[in-house]
């Protein structure tokens, strides 16, 4: 349970910084989670398409890599919702 909890954290902290990155108003809990659990699955796919190594992991989450993710994906979003929303 504690492992869960330690993963929810890492994946909110990623996701809204993700956000914060890529132009995005304040989001919350539950969209910080799932963004950064979406930038983990895109950053990771991302890095193995550039062949570019994941080299910082917390708890088997690749921060780095999620943030990146995150920020695409959110600027994706924004792009075709038609801008930011604030």
């Amino acid at each position: 349970m504690v492992r869960f909890l330690i993963l929810l954290v890492i994946a909110f902290f990623c996701g809204s910084i993700g956000a914060r990155i890529a132009g995005s108003g304040r989001k919350g809990c539950v969209t910080s989670i799932i963004l950064g659990f979406i930038g983990a699955l895109i950053g990771g796919w991302l890095s193995r398409q550039l062949d570019i190594p994941d080299f910082f992991y917390l708890r088997g989450i690749p921060v780095l890599w999620s943030i990146a993710g995150s920020s695409i994906f959110v600027a994706i979003i924004n792009a075709l919702s038609g801008g930011a929303k604030k």
